[in-house]
């Protein structure tokens, strides 16, 4: 089964599903990418606070893991999303 059918079989809702395809278009072959919160808002028309529920949704649903990234003074710098 394709991961668009999977994602459409959930029970996750139609911003998530969003969400969730915009991740996998900027995954790496292994799943993994990296896009700030505020890029996938603008590109996809949606809130951040929309894009992070959507991101949770997604984690509980195990559909993605979200990895916090660091930069080397110790600042937070965007997430690595694995598509699951």
């Amino acid at each position: 089964m394709s991961y668009f059918q999977t994602i459409y079989q959930s029970d996750l809702g139609h911003r998530a599903r969003a969400v969730y395809m915009y991740l996998k278009d900027h995954a790496d072959r292994e799943g993994k990418c990296w896009p700030g919160i505020k890029t996938i808002a603008a590109e996809l028309g949606l809130s951040r606070s929309t894009v992070k529920r959507a991101l949770d949704d997604l984690c509980r649903a195990g559909f993605l893991v979200k990895e916090s990234r660091w930069r080397e003074n110790g600042g937070c710098t965007s997430n690595l999303y694995r598509l699951s």
